[in-house]
């Protein structure tokens, strides 16, 4: 799969952008609405006018229109024909680029069916299916043709929230099998951070860094990220015991943290307010990452509360939105329960670190 490089992308919105894509990486365009993110996947398509140079594995496909780039475009409405059922939604693109017989059209149909676990539905039409089962038909749609460059402008924002989860797994997983060269699109950052080996920042049309999920998340000195996420909680560790199950328990000052480990040393830890669950009530269900403490700031953000609670010699910034806090009637001096959730914490090994008495 190609190495993509944009020179000097540039046109009503765009401001002189340049990036490279490498190859065979999943790149996350983030940044809010209205960013330019969509205008430079459909530049990359050869949907829109602009100037500059698009290259694949350095060669310019400018003067290609839109149908010889060999781009696969999985659009935010998914486009399916709703008088085809799902198997022949497959094969349109295929029919279409006279893929080869009747035999070998089915062949890759039942071949993109079984990768996407949708052979069940052959024979339905996208009303009859759900949100991420037509997800599931359009990103097989796409793939059976075998694109050089796979494009994907917010496919999951329709999505209810375990669905989307679901499916940037499964997504992840295909991308990093066939080895495609994808960008991806989000105005979310939870999906950002999940999804890419690099994230490109754009806003206003201009490319603000491009940075992995782990430089953007520990080292906000730059890139304007603080401008969109605020400042993550970050725990420096001066211990940790691995313990079963790919889990570790960290030492960071008074706190002991259960996080994820992957057999790499933790030296830091890292999660984002949004992502620091708060309650006046002791939670029910296992005691895993759990913490009492002391509201010392409130201060509102639009529709956003964010609250700074001190925990033993910790402090611990949450977000949460305006309506439950009022529901909450939270005040300073109030004492409250936070979860640090096992799935959004990140660990960064940054030295060589021995493990405490560590349990194999």
């Amino acid at each position: 799969m190609p190495e993509v490089t944009l020179k000097a992308i540039t046109n009503y919105i765009l401001k002189d952008l340049s990036l490279t894509i490498r190859e065979g990486e999943l790149l996350v365009l983030f940044g809010p609405n209205g960013a330019g993110k969509s205008t430079l996947l459909n530049a990359v398509a050869g949907l829109v006018d602009y100037s500059g140079t698009i290259l694949f594995d350095g060669k310019p496909i400018d003067g290609l229109s839109s149908d010889r780039r060999n781009i696969g475009y999985l659009f935010q409405q998914l486009a399916l024909f709703p008088n085809m059922d799902v198997r022949d939604n497959i094969g349109y693109g295929l029919r279409m680029r006279s893929y080869g017989s009747k035999e070998r059209i089915d062949e890759r149909v039942n071949e993109m069916m079984r990768m996407m676990q949708i052979e069940h539905l052959a024979r339905r039409y996208p009303k009859n299916l759900s949100g991420g089962e037509r997800q599931r038909v359009a990103l097989a749609r796409v793939l059976a043709c075998v694109p050089d460059v796979l494009l994907m402008d917010e496919p999951l924002s329709s999505l209810d929230l375990r669905s989307a989860k679901y499916l940037r797994t499964e997504i992840r997983h295909i991308q990093r099998r066939l080895r495609i060269t994808t960008i991806f699109v989000t105005h979310n950052f939870s999906e950002a951070m999940e999804m890419a080996d690099r994230i490109a920042v754009i806003d206003h049309g201009r490319l603000l860094s491009v940075r992995t999920p782990d430089e953007i998340i520990f080292d906000q000195s730059g890139g304007g990220m603080d401008y969109f996420i605020g400042k993550p909680n970050i725990f420096e560790c001066q211990s940790y015991k691995i313990i079963d199950n790919g889990l570790a328990t960290a030492q960071c000052g008074q706190m002991k943290i259960i996080v994820p480990h992957e057999g790499k040393p933790v030296n830091r830890i890292a999660i984002a307010p949004e992502h620091v669950y708060i309650s006046t009530e002791a939670p029910l269900g296992p005691q895993v990452n759990r913490f009492e403490g002391i509201i010392q700031k409130i201060e509102e953000r639009g529709p956003i509360i964010r609250l700074s609670v001190a925990i033993s010699d910790q402090r611990i910034d949450a977000e949460i939105p305006w309506e439950i806090a009022k529901m909450m009637d939270l005040s300073v001096g109030q004492g409250v329960h936070i979860i640090l959730k096992l799935r959004w914490l990140r660990v960064l090994s940054t030295k060589k670190h021995n493990p405490a008495s560590p349990t194999l």
